[in-house]
């Protein structure tokens, strides 16, 4: 009896290993090199461009295996269809059924999206895959294509509206009639599309609902309605950008004193210091109904969110202090006009004095430009500027004083600017008595801080001039161009005529656009997807341009593809 029981466990272990070493065959290969090669569709049933098709099912087999769910979620059918997609794999081929009978007449486009990876090592597909066919005698065969401009862009989702099929066009409430994905370099194209005018966005859609949230999509809005005539088959270039689009206007949620003479200001999102003054706020006093004013506003050292502002006077810790805020902008351009908070009141002393935070360029750096000097002193306190302006020296090497402005950014941080062109290659001194620095409280430290610096030598800059072709003047043309690997290092210039010149550029490489400043705003307006406003046109030149030290590009000739 044991002796049986012993050869049915043998048996069965034997049965499990047998199980196993055939699921592991399933399996890719181990060791060897690693596989960066992307998924492909190697065939397709029906074949694009298929009439009259009436099955309920079409059939993909890719090059390798591929994660199902990756494929379920990147299947995408054109116009929508109601209902679940069946879909049964064998090996590396699928079929879909569809839920239920396709439409008469009508041409659909399945698009397979690049989210897409193989099971082996997660590769996406580098481009989505279209299967055009139609269900009548013909195919509708106009397409638009296009890129997406953005980081990376593998992967976002382009969204067409047919206009004439909606009263309104509004992403965020209607779902697309016909969808796309980016491929690796942002290329995609929406084909399958009739006779009509369209209406395309490119959405960062993030939880692949076809359907824009604001509060985490970004989105990209053409800069123009689309029309496909009976005799134009293709539009090519419908570009994008992608941007955030916010509507909410910003809050002001609290106020906390730190002590009595600071207020640390809490938004719900970051604000726009530059167009805020005293004269936008107010304490009232609800118990004694009395009022106090500002006498500083600044960023300091405090969140993304955050502010700080001073009061000559200390609030009385036993009453209610309300602090009202009239027209304080976000970074986008949202105003709030009115809104208030209820002040968190502290009677402490402040006993600390104003201290630098940062310099920019950092103290000691050997490439300031001698040509519209800037240098950035941030501190982590307030003060008043006049008397700061007295407290500051400026000096070459042979100490020989030299004039300077003070230009003030917020009530804590200033730009130093030399009166007078400075000289390349030339040592600086910026002396700093800090016991001018005096905060709301009268604090003070007695010391010196000397920045120095020394200008490089102008023969290292490069430049790129030529022409911009077929450009057209009258829509206020700005022509940019952009370091790849520093985003901070980017020239602009104004065209007035089709010739320019870049000079005293930094070496690097770059990329070189243009875009239409139409409403003259001095800078790019990505438009706003409802109510809709176009963003304004955009051209990109596909040349990488290497500019080299001491030795300028001429003759670089932009095409604008119209």
């Amino acid at each position: 009896m044991v002796k049986d029981s012993k050869k049915i466990i043998i048996l069965i272990l034997t049965l499990i290993s047998m199980m196993l070493v055939g699921c592991a065959n399933q399996l890719p290969p181990g060791g060897g090199e690693i596989d960066l090669i992307p998924p492909e569709i190697i065939y397709v049933l029906p074949e694009s461009g298929t009439t009259n098709y009436k099955e309920a099912f079409i059939e993909f087999e890719f090059s390798e295996y591929v994660d199902k769910r990756s494929f379920k979620e990147a299947v995408f059918i054109s116009p929508s269809i109601d209902g679940d997609l069946e879909i049964n794999w064998s090996g590396t081929g699928c079929r879909i059924y569809f839920p239920s009978k396709l439409k008469e007449n009508i041409t659909y486009t399945i698009t397979i999206g690049t989210d897409v990876v193989d099971f082996n090592n997660k590769n996406r597909m580098a481009e989505s895959f279209n299967l055009v066919f139609s269900t009548g005698e013909k195919i509708d065969y106009r397409r638009i294509e296009g890129n997406v401009y953005f980081e990376k862009p593998n992967g976002i989702m382009l969204f067409a509206y047919k206009i004439e099929d909606h009263d309104t066009i509004n992403p965020s409430k209607v779902k697309p009639d016909y969808v796309s994905q980016s491929g690796d370099l942002g290329q995609y194209s929406i084909a399958g599309l009739a006779k009509g005018s369209y209406r395309v966005f490119a959405v960062k859609d993030e939880y692949k609902d076809f359907l824009f949230q604001a509060e985490q999509d970004l989105v990209g809005v053409p800069t123009q309605d689309v029309y496909l005539s009976e005799e134009d088959s293709l539009f090519s270039g419908l570009n994008f950008y992608l941007s955030k689009i916010d509507t909410i206007k910003p809050r002001i949620l609290s106020a906390l004193m730190t002590d009595r003479n600071h207020i640390l200001l809490g938004f719900s999102e970051e604000i726009d210091l530059t167009k805020l003054s005293k004269e936008n706020f107010k304490f009232v006093d609800s118990t004694e109904n009395l009022e106090y004013k500002l006498r500083h506003i600044y960023k300091g050292r405090t969140k993304v969110n955050e502010a700080v502002v001073t009061l000559s006077d200390s609030l009385p810790i036993e009453n209610r202090i309300y602090l009202i805020v009239n027209n304080f902008h976000d970074l986008i351009g949202n105003i709030s006009k009115y809104d208030y908070t209820e002040v968190t009141v502290y009677d402490k002393l402040d006993t600390t004095s104003v201290m630098l935070v940062s310099t920019t360029p950092d103290r000691g750096n050997d490439q300031v430009d001698f040509i519209d000097t800037k240098i950035l002193f941030s501190f982590d306190d307030a003060f008043d500027i006049d008397p700061v302006r007295k407290g500051i020296t400026f000096s070459d090497t042979s100490k020989q004083n030299l004039q300077f402005d003070v230009e003030r950014i917020d009530d804590a941080s200033f730009y130093f600017i030399p009166k007078n062109q400075l000289k390349p290659q030339t040592f600086y001194n910026i002396n700093i008595n800090f016991n001018y620095f005096k905060d709301v409280a009268g604090n003070s430290i007695d010391s010196i801080y000397l920045y120095n610096f020394k200008t490089f030598n102008g023969q290292n800059f490069t430049g790129l001039s030529g022409s911009v072709i077929y450009v057209e003047l009258d829509k206020n043309p700005i022509l940019v161009l952009e370091d790849i690997k520093d985003k901070n290092n980017t020239y602009r210039l104004n065209l007035t005529k089709s010739k320019f010149e870049f000079a005293r550029v930094k070496p690097g490489e770059y990329k070189i656009s243009c875009f239409y400043d139409e409403n003259k705003d001095g800078k790019y307006s990505y438009g706003f997807p409802y109510e809709f406003i176009p963003a304004e046109k955009f051209f990109i030149s596909t040349a990488d341009l290497n500019l080299p030290p001491r030795w300028s590009v001429s003759d670089f000739e932009f095409v604008i593809i119209r």
